[in-house]
């Protein structure tokens, strides 16, 4: 199955989380963290890493220093969303259904996590009888 342009590879979710946790920086503080011992190999991965996720619209350089900074402008959430409804595309149909009842079924939630559910599903029916009035 052809790879749809959005998707990123595991070493870009690297580089992602990196400027996630770390805000925005340069390809060298990026590769130090990455790899510690990094040598100009590495400094060259993380560059070409990086030339990708822009042009996936997942990062956004500064160009206007002496230095390149780039920052992530796709966050976590707005990733897992995407993947997930890709997820639920390739496997269910587009039906989050069966992903969400697979992962609620298969692990033990927490007390915390079901009332978390429980609260999401009340203003989720909340706002469905508001649009119906």
């Amino acid at each position: 199955m052809a790879r749809t342009p959005q998707d990123i590879t595991d070493a870009e979710r690297s580089v992602l989380e990196v400027l996630w946790d770390k805000g925005p920086a340069t390809i060298r503080q990026i590769t130090d963290i990455l790899y510690p011992h990094g040598r100009a190999a590495q400094y060259a991965t993380v560059q070409k890493l990086l030339e990708r996720l822009e042009g996936k619209a997942c990062v956004a350089c500064d160009r206007s220093g002496a230095v390149n900074v780039f920052a992530a402008s796709i966050d976590r959430e707005a990733l897992l969303g995407r993947r997930l409804q890709a997820l639920a595309e390739e496997l269910c149909g587009g039906s989050m259904t069966p992903l969400l009842t697979h992962l609620v079924q298969n692990r033990k939630l927490s007390a915390r996590e079901r009332a978390a559910l429980r609260d999401m599903i009340d203003r989720l029916d909340a706002a469905s009888r508001k649009e119906r009035t």
